[in-house]
């Protein structure tokens, strides 16, 4: 795990997951965002996670509660209640997750939120894993990517499938959420204003910003960022 710390007292403490599908990726690639929280005040904790396919879910979802339980008994000064996670595709995934799970404050970029359903709804698409390139993922849609990701994470198996899937599993100790997209990219949009809506439903604040283009995840992140910073330091606020 890497960590940022600002030159001030913190605001807080943020889990920046990394992205790449659950297959790929590593905390270094998360050097331009952390350096960007860290510097507008936030402690950021980078994590590496276990990834498929030698690794299923839900290993990296226990991953990110065993740093969460290391975060909170750590000798780093700032206050305890003041916790929450950032990530993006696959880390955005991951940050809902445990937005799910414990209550905290989450930021999602391109997060890969719907499983089951988009599996049941796109049977004729052919998975492949291509070139799978990050550049390539910036430029729009691609089904049969978001397909061999998700069997990659599953094993294919219906059981896991049905056990990642997020828009099933919000209930009211659920956290307030931060969910950007864009309009035509690699993660479909329609699945954040399902989200949004069943968190409405139950009563949980959510934060919605819907970028124009195809730019996924940190590809947009100079035009996420600011709203992204005031929902964390208001979130943080409340909490005082």
């Amino acid at each position: 795990m890497d960590i940022y710390e600002p030159s001030q007292n913190p605001k807080g403490a943020l889990i920046d997951i990394h992205g790449g599908g659950w297959f790929r990726g590593d905390k270094s690639k998360e050097n331009d965002l952390a350096s960007v929280l860290a510097e507008n005040g936030f402690l950021v904790f980078v994590p590496n996670y276990r990834i498929a396919p030698e690794f299923l879910y839900p290993a990296p979802v226990e991953d990110m509660e065993t740093v969460l339980s290391w975060v909170k008994s750590s000798e780093y000064k700032f206050d305890k209640n003041n916790i929450g996670f950032i990530g993006s595709s696959a880390g955005g995934n991951l940050a809902i997750e445990m937005g799910l799970k414990t209550g905290l404050p989450i930021a999602s970029w391109s997060g890969m939120i719907d499983i089951g359903n988009w599996i049941q709804n796109h049977q004729d698409v052919v998975p492949s894993k291509g070139e799978a390139q990050d550049g390539g993922i910036q430029s729009g849609p691609n089904d049969a990517l978001y397909k061999w990701a998700i069997l990659n994470y599953t094993g294919e198996d219906q059981d896991l499938i049905k056990k990642a899937s997020l828009l099933e599993r919000v209930t009211k100790k659920a956290g307030p959420m931060f969910l950007a997209n864009s309009l035509n990219e690699f993660c479909p949009v329609d699945p954040v204003f399902q989200l949004a809506q069943n968190l409405a439903d139950l009563k949980i604040a959510s934060v919605t910003q819907i970028i124009p283009g195809t730019k996924h995840a940190k590809g947009y992140l100079n035009q996420a960022i600011d709203y992204t910073l005031i929902f964390f330091e208001d979130c943080f606020k409340k909490n005082k």
